[in-house]
Parts: C-alpha cells; sequence; structure tokens
C-alpha cells in the first residue's frame, strides 16, 4: 500500500483538485485575450482552494488549520465571482456554468463543514 500525505486523505482536497481541473479545462477555451486576465485569475484562486486545503492538513493545531480552511473557502469565492463575471460575458455558456456552479456549492459546504470541524475540535482541547 502506497503511503498517503495528510491532505490526499481528506475528501475535501480530492473534491478541490477536481474542481480546479475542471475550471483549467473550461478556462482553456477563453479567448487569447484572457489569458493574462480572467483565465490566470481564476485558475490561480482555483488552485488556492486545493493547495491551502493541504497547507491547512500540515498544521499541528487545529485553529491553524481551521485557518487555512478559511483562506480556501475565501480563495473558492474568488473563483465563484470571476466565473460569474466570465459567463456574463459570454466567455463560456450557461450550462457549463450550472455544472461548476453545483461542484462550486458542494465544495463549499464541505470546506465550511471542515473548518467548523476543526474549529469545535480547537474549542475542545482548551
Amino acid at each position: 500500500m502506497q503511503y498517503k500525505l495528510p491532505f490526499e486523505k481528506l475528501q475535501v482536497w480530492h473534491l478541490a483538485k477536481d474542481f480546479a481541473k475542471q475550471v483549467y479545462a473550461v478556462t482553456k477555451g477563453f479567448p487569447n485575450e484572457e489569458r493574462f486576465g480572467l483565465v490566470s485569475q481564476i485558475n490561480r484562486a482555483a488552485v488556492s482552494v486545493m493547495s491551502n486545503v493541504a497547507e491547512g492538513s500540515s498544521r499541528a493545531s487545529r485553529k491553524d488549520q481551521a485557518h487555512f480552511s478559511q483562506l480556501a473557502y475565501s480563495s473558492l469565492m474568488e473563483v465563484a465571482c470571476q466565473l460569474q463575471l466570465a459567463q456574463e460575458l459570454g466567455l463560456y455558456d450557461e450550462e457549463v456554468y450550472g455544472n461548476l456552479r453545483f461542484q462550486l456549492l458542494e465544495l463549499s459546504a464541505k470546506i465550511n463543514a471542515l473548518r467548523r470541524y476543526q474549529l469545535d475540535s480547537a474549542k475542545t482541547k482548551n
């Protein structure tokens, strides 16, 4: 059996990674003039979601872990905002946006649940 890093054991990290891959696939079809604008911003924010979940998993205290879960959630909201703008600008169609939004809402709920667990665990240790 292959050893797994702490973040690789988290379902929320796998969802965040799948979401980032989906975002990359969608932004690949954006116009070339958006490569250094929305494409770069959206992709970086999507990667930030999974990266913050991973970084948080390496922190010793639950309070620190919760901080990184909050950062992941904040990055996810950044992606949500940018994807909505891109759709309204006509850079991709509404059906694709609906699918991304569904994934985003699911991921949002999971990150919030993880953060609540981390904060509750931090309180019980005191």
